[in-house]
């Protein structure tokens, strides 16, 4: 390419096709390197993996990989100390990287990009970034499950009533209810690392779409970056980003869980509940009202989990179109997949640190437990057991509670002798079974509320971490 022709063209790594420059306006428009940046230290590290492959298959010479890895060398420090000059001209973070490493080492970094393409290059930079992203959510998720399950342990024998319909309806405790989030996190870990899997397979080598026609190893790349498979079709494996979108669905569910738990302790913290007070730290004021204390944290993870969803529904929408093999269109995978990393990560690390500030309050669990007959499923089997059919107990149980919501009070606090107009099974022994703590102890078993069963799942989940 003559001098001329360069400039007529802009000085695009692509520019010998055109005669024109690209206007400033489409510069802007298709330029990434401003949000992909962020992929630059997992640019260098499979471009050095690039590099040594090159070199050990004799496809570039010992001097050309050394000075490949001082330049990378050079240009990694001055990323990681903020003084690399990022070039909206370059249009990326890969051909802002490799203009520093030609302008550092000369023709060597101009053969750096032997044997593959931006194509293949920035999937595996993806890949490699989401991978990075995915154990440190994992680490994340697991210090969240720590934190319930301290506060799980203090509250394991803390009644509660428990909801269907946001009716009470059976008498849990607070350490039993916090574990269902703990038993939503666990899963939310198993997905991540099962998606992990997937997204640890290496595209590089695959070129823009068919391979390229050099004697590379992949199997060897894939060592180098600790890939657990290369991916087979060339075609499938510039264009695929099923792993971001499967990703995306996994992060979308951790914060499905989070949201509902953020419901959860922004009603349990509305004076009219007063189960529990979250730590000044997380909360907000009112810029009229002095006397309010708002749950600021929870609110706003709840409303961030809508923007976790659109992120998912913007790359569902972004592939769903696309023919074979990278399209232009791949460009807008980056931003909603890190912001929705980004989301995630912060919710994440809030909550566990929220946790450790969640006040308590047994006597508001308790008064709520009076007043909506927590216990009338425990006193219909009671009648099963001692022989009546289960609807024949249901309907005795019923006209029970309706007699105590006549006179105002809970069935535990009706006589024997009004008990036993509903059926004449009952005998003094039912007031046992009436009792919050009996009702509690009562259902022993794995996956129960019993405070000895939640002791024992809180042991089973911090054995499983």
């Amino acid at each position: 390419m003559t001098e001329q022709q360069n400039n007529n063209a802009g000085g695009k790594a692509w520019s010998g096709r055109f005669s024109e420059p690209v206007s400033d306006l489409v510069k802007r428009y298709t330029a990434s390197v401003y949000f992909d940046k962020r992929l630059a230290l997992h640019d260098i590290r499979g471009s050095l993996a690039h590099a040594r492959m090159l070199a050990k298959q004799q496809i570039i010479n010992a001097q050309d990989l050394a000075d490949i890895e001082r330049g990378m060398t050079q240009i990694e420090a001055e990323i990681t100390a903020g003084t690399f000059a990022w070039n909206l001209d370059d249009e990326d973070v890969h051909l802002n990287i490799e203009k520093r490493l030609t302008a550092l080492v000369g023709d060597a970094g101009k053969r750096l990009h032997t044997g593959r393409s931006r194509n293949d290059q920035v999937a595996t930079d993806i890949r490699l970034w989401l991978r990075d992203a995915i154990t440190d959510i994992d680490a994340l998720l697991r210090n969240y499950i720590l934190a319930l399950l301290d506060l799980a342990e203090q509250h394991a024998a803390t009644p509660m009533p428990g909801f269907t319909h946001l009716q009470v309806a059976q008498p849990v405790t607070f350490g039993h209810h916090l574990l269902a989030y703990v038993e939503m996190a666990k899963r939310d870990r198993e997905r991540m690392a099962d998606c992990r899997k997937r997204v640890s397979r290496l595209p590089l080598g695959s070129a823009a779409l068919a391979g390229t026609t050099f004697p590379i190893d992949r199997a060897y790349v894939a060592q180098q970056l600790e890939f657990e498979a290369v991916c087979e079709n060339s075609l499938d494996a510039v264009s695929d980003r099923d792993f971001a979108i499967e990703f995306s669905a996994a992060a979308a569910l951790v914060m499905v869980h989070v949201s509902r738990f953020s419901e959860e302790l922004i009603s349990w913290m509305s004076p009219r509940i007063g189960f529990i007070d979250i730590a000044d730290r997380f909360c907000t004021g009112s810029s009229i009202m002095p006397q309010k204390k708002n749950p600021d944290v929870p609110e706003l993870a709840r409303g961030k989990s809508g923007r976790v969803f659109g992120n998912l529904m913007g790359l569902l929408t972004l592939m769903k179109g696309q023919p074979l093999a990278y399209n232009k269109d791949n460009q807008e995978d980056k931003e909603p997949l890190f912001d929705t990393v980004d989301t995630l990560t912060d919710t994440l690390r809030i909550f566990a640190d929220m946790a450790t500030g969640i006040t308590v309050k047994p006597e508001a669990m308790a008064s709520a437990l009076k007043q909506g007959f927590a216990t009338a499923t425990d006193l219909a089997d009671y009648l099963v057991k001692k022989g009546l059919p289960f609807r024949d107990a249901h309907e005795a149980v019923a006209l029970a509670v309706r007699s105590a919501e006549k006179k105002g009070c809970d069935l535990a606090n009706l006589s024997l002798q009004d008990l036993q107009t509903f059926s004449p099974l009952i005998d003094k022994d039912v007031f046992a079974v009436l009792t919050v703590e009996g009702s509690l102890a009562a259902r022993n078993h794995i996956g129960g509320t019993a405070p000895a069963q939640v002791r024992a799942a809180i042991q089973r989940a911090r054995a499983s971490l």
